[in-house]
């Protein structure tokens, strides 16, 4: 049992290993999304690398409030 105030290394661990797995999804997706409309309606590659970092940007925001929420389940201190 963790003693109150100290780090739980457990739930630490899960939340970084949580995160680096969702946020490589997230962030893969809205770039590949990104990529694709561009290619798809022909529209240049300004507009394709403009489209990626708008994605990029909304998963990126999407990766901040799920690990808000997962910090809230899984509390790194005891």
């Amino acid at each position: 049992m963790v003693k109150s105030g100290q780090i739980n290394i457990k739930n630490l661990v899960t939340l970084i290993s949580v995160g680096v797995l969702v946020g490589t999804e997230f962030i893969g997706v809205a770039i590949a999304a990104g990529w694709a409309i561009a290619g798809l309606f022909q529209l240049g590659n300004t507009i394709a690398l403009v489209l990626m970092v708008a994605f990029g940007a909304l998963s990126i925001y999407a990766l901040y409030e799920f690990m808000k929420r997962a910090v809230s389940l899984e509390p790194i201190r005891g």
